[in-house]
C-alpha cells in the first residue's frame, strides 16, 4: 500500500525545521518572508535562547518574531549575518530563483546580500528546469510602472500591476510591483544585470547575483538537499 503524498503545508513544516540546522549559534539570523518562511520562524522560536536575533526582510516577519520573542535588528545595525534563509518562488538547478510573490523581493535581496550564505527553503513544487513560469515580480517607481510595462512586453511578455482591493499594491517601500508572465529567462544573470539597469526599476525579483548556495526541497521522500556551486553570487 503506498502512503498518502504529504500535504504541502506539512511539507513547509519539514523544511523550515531543517533550516534549524545552518543556523549558526550566538549569531544573528537573516530572515525571509513568506509562508515557507513562517514555518522557519516558528521552528527559530525554540532555539531563539541560542542567537542574537534576527534581520528580517519585511515588516510582516518583523512583527511575527518579535510576537515570538525574538530580537530584530536593523541591518545597517548588522554587519555581515552568516547565514539568510528564505522561500522562492521558483528555483532551477543552478539556484537562480524567482522571488517576490510576497512583494518583499527588495529586502530580501538586501538581507541576501549582506549574508555569506543563502538558504533557499521550498517544496518541491518550486523546483524547476527554466526560470519564468511563475509571474516575474519587479518593484518599480510608480511613476515608471507604463514604460517598464512596455519594456517588457518588446520582450514578449505581458505585464499588469499588482493590486490589492482594487488598487495598486504599495510595498513595504512605498513602491509598485509589476508582475510579468510569458518569459522564459534561460539566462538569469544576464537577464538581472540587463532588467536591474532600466529607470524605474527598484529591484528584479530574478536572484541570479544573489543565488541560494543551498536548497532544502521539501519532498514526499523527505528534505532533500541541494548544494550549489559556481561564483555567481556577488555578496560582499
Amino acid at each position: 500500500m503506498t502512503a498518502s503524498p504529504l500535504p504541502q503545508d506539512e511539507l513547509k513544516t519539514q523544511v523550515g525545521r531543517a533550516a534549524l540546522d545552518y543556523v549558526v549559534a550566538g549569531e544573528i539570523v537573516g530572515v525571509g518572508t513568506g509562508s515557507t518562511v513562517n514555518k522557519f520562524i516558528e521552528a527559530l522560536a525554540t532555539i531563539k535562547h541560542t542567537i542574537r536575533g534576527a534581520v528580517s526582510s519585511s515588516v510582516a516577519s518583523t512583527e511575527r518574531l518579535r510576537a515570538l520573542g525574538i530580537e530584530v535588528f536593523d541591518s545597517n545595525e548588522v554587519e555581515e549575518l552568516a547565514v539568510y534563509i528564505d522561500g522562492a518562488d521558483e528555483i532551477d538547478g543552478h539556484g537562480f530563483m524567482i522571488k517576490g510573490g510576497g512583494a518583499a523581493l527588495t529586502r530580501e535581496k538586501i538581507v541576501a546580500a549582506q549574508s555569506r550564505r543563502f538558504v533557499c527553503i521550498a517544496d518541491l513544487s518550486k523546483r524547476v528546469e527554466v526560470l519564468g513560469a511563475f509571474p516575474l515580480p519587479v518593484e518599480v517607481i510608480p511613476m515608471a510602472a507604463r514604460r517598464v510595462m512596455r519594456q517588457f512586453e518588446r520582450l514578449g511578455g505581458l505585464a499588469q500591476v499588482r493590486e490589492r482591493d482594487g488598487l495598486p499594491l504599495v510595498t513595504d517601500n512605498g513602491q509598485h510591483i509589476v508582475d510579468v508572465t510569458g518569459l522564459k529567462i534561460t539566462d538569469p544573470l544576464a537577464f538581472e544585470t540587463e532588467v536591474s539597469q532600466w529607470p524605474g526599476v527598484v529591484t528584479v525579483g530574478v536572484f541570479a547575483h544573489q543565488k541560494a548556495d543551498v536548497c532544502l526541497l521539501g519532498t514526499p521522500d523527505g528534505v532533500q538537499t541541494l548544494v550549489f556551486g559556481g561564483a555567481a553570487s556577488l555578496r560582499t
